[in-house]
């Protein structure tokens, strides 16, 4: 199975992969708990050059893909091959999100990259961690490690949201919306309502 968190910033993502991870863990089913972009030393140094300065948005799509790529190669798809449970923040349609939505990228380029890349690999389930982006903004600084997407103001978030929103909408049987608004053990509590035994 492979289950992914999508959301803005400052959204939870990261706790909840790890508590998802844990609740697998515990009902002795193996877990790979991975991150994106991330998950492979490749992966992490695109991750790198992605946090490190603006992108051309196209370019910025490319450098995404080119780590997913590598991500699903050596790492997701042997994890599902074994057998694991594989727990992701973040995967593809953060891309559509932030590259598309975001950025202004076509559709086209990212679902041509999504059939020229990932071999089929997908998503059965995806739980997208809803709340205003003045919320997660807000958030994320609290935190105290902002990364250059926290810097690209309101109205990019929010079509970011609107676009993950939109999203879940198109397709109601892998989404689970979650209001992350919530106190931490609610949205735990929500994530894990809708997992399978």
């Amino acid at each position: 199975m492979f289950i992914t968190l999508e959301g803005g910033e400052g959204a939870g993502k990261s706790t909840q992969a790890r508590r998802i991870a844990a609740h697998f863990s515990a009902r002795g089913r193996p877990v790979f708990l991975t991150r994106e972009p991330g998950g492979t030393a490749g992966s992490e140094a695109i991750r790198g050059l992605l946090l490190s300065r603006g992108w051309e948005g196209g370019t910025e799509m490319l450098l995404h893909f080119a780590a997913r790529r590598e991500h699903v190669a050596r790492a997701i798809r042997p994890a599902l091959a074994a057998g694991a449970v594989v727990v992701c923040d973040r995967f593809a349609d953060s891309s559509l999100a932030y590259q598309v939505a975001g950025q202004g990228g076509t559709r086209a380029m990212w679902q041509g990259l999504v059939d020229l890349t990932l071999g089929g690999v997908w998503p059965d389930m995806t739980f997208l961690l809803d709340l205003p982006p003045e919320a997660g903004l807000a958030r994320a600084a609290a935190r105290g490690d902002t990364n250059r997407y926290e810097t690209l103001g309101l109205d990019f978030h929010t079509r970011i949201r609107e676009s993950f929103l939109r999203q879940a909408a198109a397709e109601p049987g892998r989404f689970r919306v979650i209001d992350a608004t919530q106190k931490l053990d609610a949205v735990t509590e929500a994530i894990l309502a809708g997992l399978p035994a």
